[in-house]
C-alpha cells in the first residue's frame, strides 16, 4: 500500500474534495483521481462516493478511522528523521568530572536545551579514567575530562584549566601566608581525593619531588566536596577555583605558587568519530564555547 496515496485520501477529506486537495498538495487533479483509485483497487472497494456530493463509504469511514494513527506515526517518524539528519533531534550520552559537572556544565546544558528542545543527553558523572574507558566501550558519545592515556585512540581538545587554590579553615597556621608552596602542606592534615583522580596522581608526584615525610591525608571521594571538610576545620586542600564562588564561611583560600597542580581539561570523544557529527556535533560546539567562557574566572581575593 503506498503511504502517498493514503496521506492524500486524508487530506481529501480532511478538506473537504478532490479539488481542494490537489490544490494543497500541489497535484493536478488526475494525479489525485488516480492515488484514490489505485488504493481502492487494492483494498477491494471504494472509499469515496463520486457525485455531486462528497461522502465516505462505510469502508471509506473504517479505513478514515484505523489509518489515522499510522499517517500519524509515519509524519512523526518523518519528522524526526529529518531533525537527526539536521542535527536538531537525537540522544547524546556526556560523560564529565567533577567539579565541572556540577559548576560549570548545567548553564551550558540549559542553554544547549532551550535551542535544541528534540535533543536529548543523558549525563554520567565519573573520574577521567572511568570515561574514558566508556568512550572505547561505545558507552559515551562524548566526555570532558582530563586527557586520555597517550595510545587509547581517542581524540582529545583542551578547553579550559583547572585552577587550583588553596583552602584552609580560618584558624589554619598557613593563612599567616600570602602564598603557598606544595611543601608548606607537609607538616598539616592535607585533605585529598581519591586515588584515581588524576589531580590526586600530580599532587603526590609533586610531594615527592619536594623531599621530607609523607604527609598526613584524609582521603574524601568527591572533589566538590572537599571545601565542606575545609569548612568543619578537618584540614587543609587544595580545590579548582571554580567551586569556590563564593568560598565557604570559615574558610580561607590561598593562592599556590607554580601552576604544576593546574590541570588541563578537555573535550574527549573517539578518534575515529572526530569531529562528532550530527546531534553530537552540535553539543561539542556547544561544550566547546561554553567551557571556554566560563574558564574567564576572578582572581583570588577578587570581588565577584
Amino acid at each position: 500500500m503506498d503511504l502517498k496515496s493514503v496521506k492524500t485520501f486524508h487530506r481529501i477529506v480532511a478538506l473537504g474534495g478532490f479539488n481542494r486537495a490537489a490544490e494543497e498538495l500541489n497535484y493536478a487533479q488526475s494525479t489525485v483521481t488516480m492515488q484514490i483509485q489505485k488504493l481502492e483497487a487494492e483494498l477491494g472497494m471504494r472509499l469515496i462516493e463520486r457525485g455531486k456530493t462528497f461522502e465516505l463509504t462505510e469502508a471509506g469511514r473504517l479505513f478514515l478511522e484505523q489509518s489515522a494513527p499510522i499517517v500519524r506515526d509515519i509524519e512523526q517518524l518523518q519528522d524526526t528523521m529529518t531533525g537527526l539528519a539536521l542535527g536538531e533531534t537525537g540522544h547524546v550520552r556526556l560523560g564529565a568530572v567533577e567539579p565541572i559537572a556540577s559548576y560549570r556544565l548545567p548553564d551550558i546544558l540549559a542553554g544547549f536545551f532551550r535551542d535544541y528542545p528534540q535533543i536529548h543527553v543523558s549525563v554520567t558523572i565519573a573520574n577521567s579514567p572511568t570515561l574514558c574507558g566508556q568512550l572505547q566501550h561505545g558507552e559515551l558519545d562524548l566526555a570532558v575530562c582530563s586527557p586520555p592515556l597517550f595510545g587509547a585512540e581517542l581524540h582529545f581538545e583542551p578547553v579550559l584549566t583547572e585552577r587550583f587554590v588553596v583552602l584552609l579553615p580560618e584558624s589554619h597556621p598557613l593563612t599567616s601566608k600570602d602564598a603557598i608552596a606544595i611543601r608548606d602542606l607537609r607538616d598539616h592534615r592535607l585533605l585529598i581525593t581519591s586515588a584515581d583522580c588524576p589531580y590526586r596522581r600530580k599532587l603526590e608526584m609533586l610531594m615527592q619531588e619536594s623531599g621530607g615525610h609523607p604527609p598526613d591525608t584524609v582521603e574524601i571521594g568527591s572533589m566538590s566536596a572537599l571545601k565542606y571538610f575545609v569548612q568543619s576545620g578537618i584540614g587543609a586542600a587544595l580545590v579548582p577555583l571554580s567551586v569556590l564562588c563564593p568560598e565557604p564561611d570559615g574558610t580561607v583560600v590561598r593562592p599556590l605558587q607554580g601552576d604544576e597542580v593546574d590541570l588541563t581539561c578537555g573535550l574527549v570523544c573517539k578518534a575515529a568519530e572526530y569531529p562528532p557529527r550530527l546531534a553530537a556535533g552540535k553539543l561539542y560546539g556547544r561544550l566547546k564555547e561554553g567551557l571556554a567562557w566560563s574558564t574567564a574566572a576572578p582572581a583570588v581575593g577578587a570581588q565577584p
